[in-house]
C-alpha cells in the first residue's frame, strides 16, 4: 500500500518560500510519478506540478507556479520536494501530494485521475 505523506505547510509572508516534502514509507518514490495539487477555500482542487519517473523525469507546473515552484527528487532521503517561492497569499491552499506506478497517459499531469495515490494534505498559509 503506497500512502504519500507531506510535509513542510506552514505559515509564511508575501514574498517568503516553503519547501514541502511528500514521502511515502516503505516505497521508493523514484519508481512513481509525483504529483502536488493544491485546493484552497471554496475552490477545486487544482494541479501545481509534477516530476515523472526515474532518475531524469520530467517535470511540469501550472501557469500559476511557473518560475516560482520547483519540483525535485531526493534520492538520499527518497522524497519529492516542492520549493515555493515569491509566495503570494493565492497559493494559500492544502497542498496534497499523490502518486502513481504509470507516468500520466499522453502528459495529462494536471489531472487527478492520473494518480491512485493521495496523500491527506498539508496546510498553506500565505499572509502578513
Amino acid at each position: 500500500q503506497v500512502q504519500p505523506v507531506e510535509s513542510g505547510g506552514g505559515l509564511v509572508q508575501p514574498g517568503g518560500s516553503l519547501r514541502l516534502s511528500c514521502a511515502a514509507p516503505g516505497v521508493s518514490l523514484g519508481y512513481y510519478a509525483i504529483g502536488w495539487f493544491r485546493q484552497a477555500p471554496g475552490k477545486e482542487r487544482e494541479a501545481v506540478s509534477c516530476i515523472t519517473s526515474g532518475d531524469d523525469g520530467s517535470t511540469y507546473y501550472s501557469d500559476a507556479v511557473k518560475g516560482r515552484f520547483t519540483i525535485h527528487r531526493d534520492g538520499a532521503k527518497n522524497t519529492v520536494d516542492l520549493q515555493m517561492n515569491s509566495l503570494k497569499p493565492e497559493d494559500t491552499a492544502v497542498y496534497y501530494c499523490a502518486a502513481d506506478r504509470f507516468d500520466p497517459y499522453l502528459n495529462r499531469w494536471f489531472l487527478e485521475i492520473s494518480y491512485e495515490y493521495w496523500g491527506q494534505g498539508t496546510q498553506v498559509t500565505v499572509s502578513s
